[in-house]
């Protein structure tokens, strides 16, 4: 992936570490949407990777920055939860050779240009099988600009970039849970199927 480079944001704690997972995919979990093995793309330092392992789904986690990976690993053996990490681009998924039955992405889809958006879904393609879900969290346009941060999207640009061979199950409104928000920041939940 082009763009910014993650990798000097892990060097301190960047906003979208929070210690934990996100909410929005724990109650995506609970309510039992996410199944089988998991690709967990842009995972960061793997919190929502080692939670989806503790409920017992086969987890990889990538993310292009080795700084990040290298924390994801080292909080995965501290804590003795399986769960493979490895530095990969999320524009060339396919490098994995392996399908996934669910895609989860929180906060990957809004750092990514208009190109890239493209180029990701034909990697996602790649990855996710037939009848899969993609589970993506961004950043909503109905989030405030004050603070700066990524490119807020909106539910038109989702459906744009998801057309021909995906159906939107759903995108609601919900929040990203960042350690500069109060109380998380303005969000689309998507749900995609891969028809």
């Amino acid at each position: 992936m082009a763009s910014i480079d993650f990798d000097s944001s892990y060097l301190g704690v960047p906003p979208w570490d929070i210690g934990g997972p996100q909410p929005e995919i724990a109650r995506l979990a609970a309510r039992g949407e996410i199944q089988g093995d998991v690709l967990d793309v842009g995972c960061g330092t793997g919190e929502n990777s080692i939670y989806l392992s503790r409920l017992g789904r086969k987890v990889v986690g990538i993310d292009s920055s080795p700084t990040a990976i290298k924390k994801a690993k080292a909080k995965a053996e501290r804590l003795e939860v399986d769960v493979t990490f490895l530095v990969e681009d999320a524009l060339e998924l396919q490098r994995l050779n392996r399908v996934f039955d669910s895609i989860i992405d929180s906060g990957l889809f809004h750092g990514l240009s208009d190109d890239e958006r493209f180029s990701f879904t034909k990697s996602l393609l790649s990855v996710l099988a037939r009848g899969g879900r993609y589970f993506m969290i961004c950043f909503s346009d109905k989030e405030s600009k004050d603070w700066g941060g990524p490119r807020r999207i909106t539910k038109a640009e989702i459906r744009e970039t998801f057309q021909l061979v995906w159906k939107i199950d759903y995108i609601n409104e919900g929040l990203f849970e960042t350690n500069i928000h109060d109380n998380g920041g303005k969000a689309w939940i998507s749900s995609i199927t891969r028809i």
